[in-house]
């Protein structure tokens, strides 16, 4: 279903430092890339199409729904959002809008991009670092919801900003293609949370990143 593909693309807290011998209790927002994956671990074709996730499942058959309510911002490479304004129409078809968001959006991008009317997004360059503490503050106490590309995601793992990975598994190979999360990745720095099965076609495999406390002081910064 396209819906699925579209949107594909209080009691916790942690204590860290404000000054000598003082603690502040934190609500514990995180950094999440919630995106689908074919078996072998490409998100989309070399040419950058999502076909092959269509026929695979539902939006109410996913997290999604619990899952959006939660975020509070958008993180999102330039191949995403270009994705998005060629499939306009689609969009527009499935929301009634060629932006389905409400949340402000960050497009991570090196070249010139044409704004999607009604949209609430800034376009930023450079290092990720630069504008997390940013997108935390507008996510106010929601998490930040990085939509893709893998190689964006793979950048807020390297700055050690990344808490989640919820991955939508497709009973599809595509051979090659757009890398899930182009990064060498050893344990035990990724912890299966939880397995959920969704119909016939998908599966949700959600994964903590453990941290250590130097990673932990940055995600707070």
């Amino acid at each position: 279903m396209f819906d699925l593909a579209l949107f594909l693309l209080g009691l916790d807290g942690v204590c860290w430092e404000i000054g000598p011998g003082t603690k502040a209790k934190l609500p514990l927002m995180k950094t999440q890339y919630y995106t689908a994956t074919s078996l072998d671990g490409f998100i989309a074709t070399e040419d950058d199409s999502l076909e092959w996730l269509f026929p695979l499942g539902a939006l109410g058959e996913s997290s999604y729904p619990e899952f959006i309510a939660e975020v509070g911002a958008l993180a999102m490479g330039s191949t995403t959002y270009e994705w998005m304004m060629r499939n306009a129409d689609q969009v527009i078809a499935e929301v009634g809008s060629p932006w389905p968001y409400t949340q402000p959006a960050w497009i991570f991008t090196s070249r010139e991009l044409p704004a999607i009317e009604g949209a609430d997004i800034r376009f930023v360059k450079g290092d990720v670092c630069d504008v997390h503490a940013e997108m935390r503050a507008a996510a106010g106490e929601k998490n930040i919801w990085v939509v893709g590309g893998g190689d964006l995601a793979g950048q807020f793992y390297d700055a050690g900003l990344l808490d989640e990975l919820i991955l939508q598994i497709g009973s599809v190979t595509l051979g090659k293609g757009k890398q899930l999360f182009p990064r060498r990745v050893l344990s035990p720095k990724l912890k299966l949370v939880s397995v959920r099965q969704m119909g016939a076609t998908m599966a949700e495999m959600r994964y903590e990143v453990v941290k250590g406390e130097a990673d932990n002081a940055v995600a707070q910064e």
